[in-house]
């Protein structure tokens, strides 16, 4: 055991009982953050506006502030980002998280004095109850690589700005900055490919331990590892590598890919940051969960999936959420975030600790027939269709067909890009097929009742995934394809 994997084991399985402690008290928790928001946030112009020194309660709070997303309050946003002070929050942000908008374009998130040591302090925990629960923290004592964006921030109005993963390079803390690849040069390195080149000719011959990144990017420096060096597997080229932390994206279907290229299993942790706030991560007394995290300045509201584009859909509070609901997720947080929409879907699979799962988009569906299929169901289908054919995929896409040829039932249009084709591509498909139909009724009725005929996969070439997301400027980072779409419009652009 070295100097510091000895000093860190004890810490952790410290910390790992504190977030134990932690999470006994989530509605304590949650009352407590209320509060404190409120009391903030009745000093901004945001908070003025909306009255919030009147809000003494949830319903009080409910009627005064309207759930929005980005575009909604994006009048207030932009005065943030003009560098006026107190909009959302006491003072101006520390930094602006920039990220991909819908129909606004580039969103700039804000991240304060007060919510920035949560970024951090989770992704550690992550780590930490990680290593509380394997009691081997050797990690530490060899190298860590983190695939992000550019660490390089422009100030804007007097406010640093950049990606999350760069922005997360600053936080880094000094006892961990000598453990952690790649250089600063390789990380300002813009584009990916030149990047991913640049990291592997930097780590090939380092005791690398953990790996941290989306698991199409990991894949794509596994692959390129294995090149230049000529060996078979990366556990032969890092026989100490421990650890797969991973976040954004369902890790099933990349598993056997991932697992292939390594030549063996290693444990993973996942976890579920965003621009937005740090959320959850894997909970090590859980097979099945990420524990969402209730004292990092975060005030969670939870709106049934189905009532979403309601009027006035139902808005609950973590007491009152039930589990094996898709709900929307909705926050007010210390970062000035006020009834925000940030478009994801989550699903409860335990109340005791609150455990969640991420399911979706809010917008990245396929409702063109009424079946309102989501991210959990193409990712479920595809990870056994996979697994009963040996098959392994790059990426995926799927749009529905609604206007097939003269003569042709609709259908949904799998566009893959496989790593392994299936020996038998019509079983893959009914495979597909049978577990879609397993996972969501109303698309089993259209099936049944021939509304629909049965999914149609196509084949995309090797590198289409990657050419696609060069075209769009998405290469590397934290940027990740959509899986699913009501439209066409990227699935044509993918077959382009």
């Amino acid at each position: 055991m070295g100097f510091k994997s000895f000093l860190i084991l004890p810490l952790a399985k410290w910390r790992a009982k504190q977030v134990k402690k932690t999470a006994r008290h989530a509605l304590r928790n949650q009352e407590k953050i209320f509060r404190n928001l409120i009391q903030k946030g009745a000093e901004t112009s945001f908070g003025k506006t909306h009255e919030l020194e009147k809000v003494n309660d949830y319903e009080t709070f409910k009627k005064a502030l309207p759930v929005r997303d980005y575009e909604g309050m994006k009048p207030w946003f932009d005065r943030m980002i003009a560098g006026e002070p107190d909009v959302f929050w006491p003072g101006k942000p520390v930094y602006l998280a920039k990220t991909s908008g819908t129909t606004s374009g580039v969103k700039y998130i804000p991240i304060t004095k007060d919510s920035a040591p949560y970024h951090m302090q989770s992704a550690r925990d992550a780590v930490f109850c990680h290593i509380a629960k394997t009691g081997d923290a050797s990690m530490m004592d060899g190298r860590m690589i983190f695939l992000s964006g550019s660490p390089e921030l422009e100030a804007k109005n007097g406010i640093l700005t950049g990606r999350l993963s760069g922005i997360s390079n600053h936080m880094v803390p000094a006892w961990l900055k000598k453990n952690q690849v790649p250089s600063w040069e390789t990380n300002c390195i813009e584009d990916w490919e030149e990047k991913v080149e640049a990291i592997v000719n930097e780590t090939l011959n380092l005791d690398m331990r953990l790996i941290s990144g989306i698991p199409a990017w990991v894949q794509m420096y596994y692959e390129r590892l294995l090149q230049k060096s000529g060996k078979k597997n990366i556990s032969e080229l890092f026989p100490n590598l421990s650890v797969f932390v991973y976040g954004g994206v369902n890790y099933e279907p990349y598993r056997a890919k991932l697992e292939s290229l390594m030549g063996k299993r290693i444990p993973s942790v996942e976890t579920y940051p965003a621009s937005e706030g740090f959320f959850a991560y894997s909970d090590p007394d859980a097979e099945e969960g990420l524990l969402l995290l209730t004292d990092n300045g975060i005030f969670y509201e939870f709106i049934p999936a189905d009532e979403y584009f309601n009027e006035n859909p139902t808005r609950l509070r973590l007491a009152d959420v039930e589990t094996g609901i898709n709900y929307a997720l909705v926050l007010s947080t210390n970062a000035g975030l006020w009834a925000y929409s940030i478009g994801d879907l989550v699903k409860f699979v335990s109340k005791d600790p609150y455990r969640i799962l991420v399911t979706g988009r809010i917008k990245h569906y396929i409702s063109a027939f009424g079946e309102h299929v989501i991210g959990e169901e193409v990712d479920f289908a595809m990870h056994k269709a996979c697994e009963a054919t040996a098959a392994e995929i790059v990426e995926f896409h799927v749009a529905p067909q609604v206007n097939p040829p003269a003569g042709e039932l609709p259908y949904h249009e799998w566009f893959v890009e496989f790593a392994q084709v299936p020996a038998d591509m019509d079983r893959f498909r009914q495979e597909l097929d049978k577990h879609m139909r397993g996972k969501n009724i109303y698309y089993e009725d259209l099936i049944a009742g021939n509304i629909l005929q049965p999914a149609k996969i196509t084949i995309l070439p090797q590198g289409s995934f990657v050419q696609y997301m060069k075209s769009k400027g998405k290469l590397g980072g934290q940027n990740k394809l959509p899986r699913l779409s009501n439209d066409r419009i990227l699935a044509q652009e993918l077959f382009s």
